[in-house]
């Protein structure tokens, strides 16, 4: 089969690779749409240890079952495969298990590629009437649903509800639209890239600023820099709630004093549990996230093209979709 392979730092290359082989109570998933993801990216970079070279990367797909008596069955895939049994497992915090997997991870590879073989649990069916862009959508969706689905939990219920997002990529975006779904009206996406926040802008229904005024019950903090932590701290209202997201650097940027003086929570955030997904890729086949067509299509043979050009910044979809059969 035909894969997108990282070769080292900011070296991708379209080759071919063995096919992907299912262990037992595992598909063999014809990969039909698959998402760049940041972390992909950080990877690319070469500033994720746990994704060395060579390896394929990509872990937001949907396909088709290929074989079995499922065989031609269309689903989204829940790239996070836990134990089952350990005690996050069986409270369902299955993205806190100590030996959990992810594809795009040894010893998983990703989703960049023309197969990709996942357990029946990871699978979630699409409706006919669902394209395969928008059902790999569910995996960076269902990240943001579990941050403003934990942030709401942690929120005072007497105080206003009026949010901030930081960060107009594909995860802020996707917060931005889970707010909405979960009856935040006042939120705001904070974007200073110029043709980024103008594609933002021409979605319709959304509000975007540069740089964000006031302070918010809700921050969602999508990028992860110490620039955007301390803006975080600076925007979080007196008992409001900060959830962290973005991975982009590991220290700096948090006022501590100020978040203990005011009660502010800071949670951190990773992927979702298996409810999270379920529930977001039953909200993408509702309709209640929105048209879902601010995406990029291209092929995954031009891949590597596509890195280059979100690196540079001039991309302004906040997700490219690469097709491996295009």
């Amino acid at each position: 089969m035909k894969a997108l392979v990282y070769r080292g730092v900011e070296r991708l290359t379209f080759e071919d690779v063995p096919d992907a082989a299912p262990n037992t109570n595992e598909h063999l998933i014809r990969v039909e749409a698959v998402g760049i993801c940041g972390s992909d990216m950080h990877a690319y970079l070469g500033h994720d240890a746990r994704r060395p070279a060579p390896l394929i990367l990509g872990h937001e797909a949907a396909g088709v079952i290929v074989g079995g008596p499922k065989d031609g069955k269309r689903v989204t895939i829940n790239p996070l495969v836990s134990c089952g049994n350990c005690p996050a497992c069986t409270s369902g915090r299955e993205n806190l298990c100590p030996d959990r997997q992810i594809i795009s991870m040894p010893p998983r590879e990703g989703a960049f590629a023309q197969f990709v073989a996942m357990p029946e649990a990871n699978l979630v069916q699409v409706p006919d009437h669902v394209p395969m862009v928008k059902a790999a959508l569910a995996e960076p969706l269902a990240v943001s649903w579990h941050a403003v689905r934990l942030a709401l939990e942690a929120l005072n219920p007497a105080m206003e509800q009026r949010a901030l997002v930081i960060g107009g990529g594909a995860i802020g975006l996707a917060a931005a639209l889970a707010l909405k779904a979960m009856g935040v009206a006042d939120t705001v996406i904070s974007e200073p890239n110029n043709v980024r926040r103008e594609f933002l802008v021409d979605l319709g229904g959304l509000e975007v600023c540069a740089e964000p005024d006031g302070t918010y019950s809700i921050v969602i903090d999508a990028v992860g820099y110490a620039a955007t932590r301390a803006t975080a701290s600076a925007c979080a209202a007196p008992g409001g709630v900060i959830a962290h997201v973005g991975l982009g650097e590991d220290a700096g940027g948090l006022d501590v004093r100020r978040m203990t003086l005011q009660e502010v929570t800071f949670i951190g955030t990773y992927t979702y549990t298996v409810e999270d997904f379920r529930q977001t890729a039953q909200a993408i086949f509702d309709g209640r996230l929105g048209t879902l067509d601010w995406t990029e299509e291209r092929a995954l043979s031009d891949g590597a093209r596509a890195f280059q050009d979100i690196r540079s910044g001039t991309v302004a979809a906040p997700k490219i979709i690469l097709s491996p059969w295009a």
